[in-house]
């Protein structure tokens, strides 16, 4: 992933700017599983991010051997390639006139890289808006390390789906969808279709309209008889730019649907009508 540092006061982490997303080469991937990672803590104390992420790492992860660290020893121990890194990022893309600040979460090399920027992704996923709250993206957490790391066993195992389209690939699983149980918040689907009703009228797959509590239970149950929206969107921060949608499996961990788009008037904060569409498609 091709990054530069931006200046910025009040950070977490650095922030980063994305134009292209980098490759790992096989070279990378195998030496990553040779890692111990060390997983960033915020220096923000009332971050609700430190303690989940504690809970889940010890619930989810086991590739590697992994450790807490500070905001301070990342920066003296990254240039070590014995040890990848987990840690959340502030992101902006190039060429991007809204100025819209993302959160990722990033599995990365650790080497003999200058700049934080230049170090080796091997997975990255968004989270939410910089400023959106915590309570937005932090009870999906578990998911999204959990498939953090199945991504990581996955291109070990077909490193041939690196050098290809790995986003197809996983939109390859949309057909997968029927049979299961797709979990949506309402307040993340766009206003023609935030009803039972209407969503009906365009959608013949298994839905139900849920609360984040169902989600959590469905995470943490590993039911796989369940998918749910992972919606990035600016949650009425009134910053008009990307809207990211994801549809994960609560068991698998696995993307059964990947795609965004530009929020405007016409296509507001939320998942549209044509994405129903796409998946009633498959």
């Amino acid at each position: 992933m091709k990054k530069s540092i931006i200046s910025l006061v009040f950070i977490a982490l650095s922030a980063i700017v994305l134009s292209q997303s980098y490759v790992p080469t096989r070279d990378d991937i195998n030496a990553f599983f040779n890692t111990k990672t060390m997983v960033v803590l915020l220096d923000n104390p009332l971050m609700e991010y430190n303690i989940v992420i504690k809970e889940v790492m010890q619930q989810e992860w086991d590739i590697t051997e992994f450790e807490f660290i500070t905001l301070k020893q990342f920066e003296e121990l990254r240039f070590d390639p014995q040890y990848s890194f987990l840690y959340m990022s502030k992101v902006t893309f190039e060429n991007d006139k809204t100025d819209a600040i993302y959160r990722f979460l990033h599995l990365s090399l650790g080497g003999d890289y200058y700049r934080k920027n230049q170090m080796p992704d091997i997975a990255s996923v968004p989270l939410a808006y910089y400023n959106v709250e915590e309570d937005n993206y932090i009870y999906k957490l578990a998911i999204l390390v959990r498939f953090i790391q199945n991504h990581a066993i996955l291109i070990k195992d077909h490193p041939e789906i690196v050098s290809a389209n790995v986003l197809q690939h996983y939109n390859d699983n949309m057909k997968n969808i029927q049979g299961k149980t797709l979990y949506l918040l309402e307040e993340e689907l766009s206003d023609d279709v935030n009803s039972t009703a209407r969503i009906k009228k365009i959608y013949s797959s298994d839905f139900r309209i849920v609360t984040k509590e169902d989600i959590t239970d469905a995470i943490s149950r590993r039911n796989n008889d369940v998918v749910f929206l992972h919606k990035v969107g600016p949650e009425g921060t009134k910053i008009n730019a990307r809207c990211y949608k994801i549809i994960i499996g609560a068991a698998d961990a696995n993307f059964y649907y990947f795609d965004y788009h530009k929020i405007s008037s016409k296509n507001p904060d939320g998942f549209l009508s044509q994405d129903f569409k796409k998946l009633e498609r498959k």
